[in-house]
């Protein structure tokens, strides 16, 4: 587990920060590191330490002066003395560094963390902390766990920050849109009745210039001159199938899940992001834009987000085009 592994990294053992780990319903390193503390004395003095696993049982023989001699048959030619005297190994011995380790569980975390390959197994004890030197250790201990409590608070602040940071832009972005989706309707809205007023003033100067080549034909025939030929109208363009024709706006009928369609023009080098602006400012439900997306059917396309920075007319929407309004993920 990563929390023994932890706990361990800080100078415990295996069995403490299991125990640890367990007493505290396995609820992080923090409040089992927290136990070890409070209850370090009282581990240390309650639960001894011994050598685990095949090490515990291992022995080592050691010649002793105080041995009888034995004679073996005279074909041998040599005389050996075979009394052993069994010695309990104490502990582990790191040959590279000459630590002391209690159990193997020490002896293989200071391996894997140091990379020493050499050990033997030693009779010498190792020694208890002193008074001094457990206070300094849970001293640092926790040092160690306030820099660590310290560093995920810092961490969750910084987290923080940056989503609120998000969440502002967002929000800029957004009212930004609307403020210029607003400007483009209002200039929409001014250059409409500057062409109503134009085709108006025609309109009225049409009806003057009729009036008036009335007025000028009846003159005439009163008089018994021939009214002249009327001037030909100047020829009508006609666009031909190899023509292509221009377009610069775009008539967008959006169709939405319930049924109802919502249409609107836009300029036709205006990017896709503006018929979406529109679409959040009427209808408030679509305000999250991973709650929708936009598609044809004619020819079928699913719009990605890449396409709502293209405009209208690279899309091929120009000069009419309806949108399926659909619920998923954008």
């Amino acid at each position: 587990m990563a929390e023994i592994q932890t706990l361990m990294e800080m100078g415990f053992p295996k069995e403490k920060a299991e125990k640890a780990l367990a007493v505290t319903n396995y609820k992080g390193v923090e409040p089992a590191m927290e136990w070890l503390l409070a209850h370090a004395e009282e581990m240390d003095a309650g639960t001894g330490h011994t050598v685990g696993g095949a090490a515990a049982s291992a022995e080592i023989t050691i010649p002793t002066p105080s041995t009888a001699t034995e004679t073996v048959p005279a074909s041998s030619s040599e005389t050996t003395s075979t009394a052993d005297a069994e010695v309990e190994a104490k502990s582990f011995k790191c040959e590279d560094c000459g630590k002391l380790f209690k159990n193997q569980d020490e002896m293989e975390f200071h391996a894997a963390k140091t990379n020493h390959s050499n050990f033997s197994e030693s009779t010498e004890e190792k020694k208890p902390l002193t008074e001094e030197e457990k206070k300094a250790q849970l001293a640092l201990l926790e040092d160690r766990m306030k820099q660590k409590r310290k560093e995920r608070e810092e961490r969750e602040k910084a987290e923080a920050l940056e989503r609120e940071r998000l969440r502002i832009k967002s929000g800029k972005d957004l009212q930004e849109a609307k403020l210029r989706l607003q400007e483009q309707e209002m200039q929409k809205l001014v250059e409409q009745r500057r062409r109503e007023k134009m085709e108006d003033q025609k309109a009225r100067d049409r009806v003057r210039a009729q009036i008036e080549a009335d007025k000028q034909a009846r003159k005439l025939a009163a008089s018994g001159q021939t009214a002249p030929a009327p001037v030909p109208a100047p020829p009508q363009v006609i666009s031909t199938p190899g023509s292509k024709v221009a377009y610069d706006q775009a008539r967008i009928q959006l169709r939405l899940p319930d049924g109802q369609s919502l249409t609107q023009t836009f300029g036709a080098k205006e990017q896709l992001a503006a018929v979406r602006v529109f679409l959040q400012m009427n209808k408030p439900e679509y305000s999250e834009e991973d709650h929708f997306k936009f598609m044809t059917t004619f020819p079928k396309k699913i719009f990605t987000s890449d396409d709502y920075e293209k405009p209208l007319d690279l899309l091929g929407l120009v000069p009419s085009a309806v949108i399926i309004v659909s619920k998923g993920q954008n």
